[in-house]
């Protein structure tokens, strides 16, 4: 195992072979005052740190969930107001969004396997939750379209993801 530590005016950076492997971190950034600001991993992208990034996504995941949830309530249940959809796609939005944390790395005793399911799980009650109360619809029904609707979500977000190349 070796190690190198790089360094320049903005970036410090810890450079580690182990098993034939490089692996390189980032650990902190200088500003002009000579201050460091560690870089946060989910927000270190374009969208930048703050409220509006935090707003932006939970707007985009918003209209995703409305347009899904829709698309998923017309072919169940038939002709049903888009008012619905929307009305219902900020409780997943937000349960997906709080708890995101949970699938991208390991929390305390979750792993990120399980920290996955736990999302997912979260969301989709949250989901059913929203969509009894405002569908009006007895148990079977609605986790019949809650799953109709984490079908239509998963079909639509791959070929998002795919059109984007995000996977």
């Amino acid at each position: 195992m070796a190690a190198s530590l790089g360094s320049n005016n903005s970036v410090q950076t810890i450079a580690v072979r182990s098993e034939g492997m490089w692996v390189s971190a980032s650990s902190s950034v200088a500003t002009s005052g000579g201050w460091f600001a560690s870089t946060p991993i989910l927000q270190s992208g374009l969208a930048g740190r703050g409220l509006l990034p935090l707003i932006v996504t939970f707007v985009v995941a918003w209209i995703f969930y409305a347009v899904t949830l829709h698309l998923a309530a017309t072919f169940f249940i038939g002709d049903v107001p888009s008012q619905n959809a929307a009305t219902v796609a900020p409780a997943p939005a937000l349960v997906s969004i709080l708890l995101g944390r949970y699938g991208q790395e390991s929390v305390a005793f979750v792993s990120e396997e399980i920290g996955v399911l736990i999302v997912l799980l979260a969301t989709l009650i949250a989901d059913a939750l929203a969509i009894s109360r405002v569908y009006d619809l007895a148990p079977k029904p609605t986790t019949a379209l809650t799953l109709l609707h984490f079908a239509f979500a998963t079909a639509m977000g791959v070929a998002l993801a795919n059109l984007f190349g995000f996977l």
